[in-house]
């Protein structure tokens, strides 16, 4: 027997005001719930390292959440204006003699400042564009972003391929993994749409496009203009 129509209409509409209702409170919810996992986490790093016999929680009302936040900040904005100084640079530069002197710390610092550099820097481009690349096969399409043009030794190698370019494919719905791609610029279409669109895209699997009335074209240059 079919179910009452008045039934199956309110429980249609009960569904549909739940989930209006979900869509409205998730993404604030899971906001303040990231935020709060962050601050968690650096106060778990930072105030474990604070001796209790210096800075009290009695006397500077430590014990509130966020104060490890508050002291990392502080503490990244007098190493940043001490560094600059010749006594801050000179003493830098004395360390880091002392960490080339060990095989393994040597390896994990470098590669660590090396990235550190290049995100925080800004010495050298990095995940400027987004772009469409053929993979796993010729015929699937799959979302990336452009890292650089490939040089070093392995563009040494692929120089008979034209232009090589750096691209990261990342995966879904973690984008912070995913694989190091060396393509021929010919072979990757670029995208209008701003690498966090682009990185929504991924996240969502497919699920949330970017606005097009939003997209600002940019400039290109193609293949018959780079010869």
């Amino acid at each position: 027997m079919s179910q009452d129509p008045g039934k199956r209409g309110i429980i249609a509409s009960l569904r549909t005001n739940f989930l209006a209702g979900l869509a409205v409170i998730a993404p604030g919810v899971l906001t303040i719930w990231l935020i709060w996992n962050v601050i968690t986490w650096i106060d778990g790093l930072v105030l474990p390292l604070i001796p209790r016999r210096l800075i009290p929680d009695a006397g500077l009302g430590l014990g509130f959440p966020g104060a490890g936040v508050i002291l990392f900040v502080i503490f990244t904005l007098v190493m940043g204006y001490f560094t600059k100084g010749l006594i801050g640079r000179t003493l830098v530069n004395w360390g880091e003699r002392i960490v080339e002197a060990m095989p393994v710390v040597r390896s994990i610092y470098n590669a660590v400042k090396q990235i550190a550099d290049t995100i925080l820097a800004r010495k050298t481009p990095s995940f400027d564009r987004a772009c469409l690349v053929q993979y796993p096969r010729p015929g699937i399409w799959a979302v990336a972003f452009i890292s650089t043009t490939t040089r070093g030794e392995i563009g040494d190698h692929l120089t008979e391929n034209g232009e090589m370019i750096s691209i990261f494919l990342p995966t879904t719905p973690n984008p912070t993994s995913g694989f190091l791609l060396f393509v021929p610029r010919r072979d990757v279409i670029e995208l209008d749409m701003p690498i966090e669109d682009a990185a929504k895209l991924v996240i969502s699997a497919g699920l949330v496009y970017p606005d097009p009335r939003k997209l600002k074209p940019i400039s290109r240059t193609s293949p018959a203009d780079q010869q």
